[in-house]
């Protein structure tokens, strides 16, 4: 009778198996580039390089996106991943909060303007470079937040449309127009229209659509907007020099209940940078394992807890800085075994010698019997 092998045990070689055909994937991730003006009508013109990793890219498409009210759009403000922005913003503009703000406003004004389903993070819509009022309003009011400005989302109903509220220390004079604000606990916000394609002749801070001008807004404050995320992009005035990760563990394959060290190495060879280690079991989402720092000679190590059976995926991930472009090491795939595929193993071992044993005692017992040599009969000759 033929033995069925369990289900468990054949899903999990055929696991193995995959684990050496899924390719071991490196990024380069994604550059982009904005023009700035030193004010809405100077001269002095800048390039922001912005540089995104594919990690942190597939981080945010990983998490959820839906929309139950209009109080989750906040959810979908990001200072901390965009600050980097904030801070070379703040650089041109060194404390004047409305040229701060109508830089923001010139970044992305240069994004095209897409009809967009479902929402969408920030870092999404910066690599996928389209989107409509509401993503980039999630772009003006991370950036804003991340600047230090006090700003909230303007969310017009009966318009389907959105745009950024922000206060500012006095009455903008920047604007074309006719100044509009909203009111809210006694503060005012000065309109922020994120829709409208161009350097020059964007929207500014307090100029307002005509169409916008009488309609009724929700305001939606940003106490639940994101606090925190495993990385950043980086961003410079002059062109990102290219950086590398490895990152190797100490076993590829291991026992539900056991752990894997992970060691890496940066290059530059930076010390005390942030690494983020992200991990993922079989079809799941990225997540975050652990972010340790780099040592003098820029390596990290952390440890792997394997709580699961199935196909663990790793990959290390450095948000860069003003000088180098972030980066991401080659996913590594960790196979984790169960205990009961060690028994079956240890059982199948053991079978195999009670066969071979019993293999050679049946040799000994039933020698082979020589061939009896046939004596020749001669032919008889008529």
């Amino acid at each position: 009778m033929k033995q069925k092998i369990p289900k468990t045990h054949a899903l999990i070689t055929i696991l193995i198996v995959l684990s050496y055909l899924i390719p071991q994937c490196l990024s380069d991730g994604y550059s982009l580039s904005y023009k700035l003006l030193d004010s809405p009508d100077g001269s002095v013109e800048y390039k922001l390089n912005v540089a995104v990793s594919q990690s942190l890219y597939e981080y945010y498409q990983g998490k959820d996106h839906k929309l139950s009210s209009a109080k989750d759009f906040a959810k979908f403000v990001t200072p901390y991943a965009l600050k980097p922005i904030a801070d070379k913003l703040s650089e041109i503009y060194q404390g004047d909060d409305e040229n701060f703000a109508n830089g923001v406003l010139m970044i992305v004004h240069q994004i095209p303007y897409s009809a967009t389903k479902p929402a969408k993070y920030p870092v999404e819509t910066l690599v996928e470079n389209s989107g409509d009022c509401d993503l980039l309003s999630y772009i003006a009011a991370s950036i804003m937040k991340a600047g230090g400005l006090d700003v909230v989302l303007l969310y017009y109903e009966n318009k389907a449309h959105m745009n950024v509220g922000v206060h500012l220390s006095r009455a903008p004079r920047d604007a074309r127009t006719p100044v509009c604000y909203v009111t809210y606990n006694g503060v005012r916000y000065y309109m922020a229209e994120c829709t409208g394609e161009g350097l020059e002749n964007g929207w500014r801070v307090g100029e307002c659509p005509q169409d916008l001008r009488h309609e009724e807004t929700q305001i939606i404050t940003l106490e639940n907007c994101e606090q925190w995320a495993p990385g950043q992009v980086s961003a410079s005035y002059k062109t990102l020099t290219s950086s590398t990760i490895a990152l190797e563990a100490s076993s590829t394959f291991v026992f539900q209940g056991g752990t894997v060290t992970l060691s890496g190495q940066l290059s530059p060879n930076l010390q005390n940078e942030i690494i983020t280690i992200y991990v993922k079991v079989g079809a799941s989402s990225w997540k975050t394992l652990a972010t340790p720092k780099t040592d003098s000679n820029g390596r990290f190590t952390c440890v792997l807890n394997v709580n699961e059976t199935g196909l663990y995926y790793v990959r290390a991930s450095w948000s860069g800085n003003s000088d180098y472009m972030g980066t991401d090491s080659p996913i590594i795939s960790i196979t984790s075994l169960s205990a009961l595929f060690l028994v079956f193993l240890a059982i199948t071992a053991a079978l195999i010698c009670i066969g071979a044993v019993a293999f050679l005692m049946a040799r000994q017992k039933y020698p082979e019997i020589e061939e009896q040599q046939v004596p020749e009969v001669p032919f008889l000759l008529k």
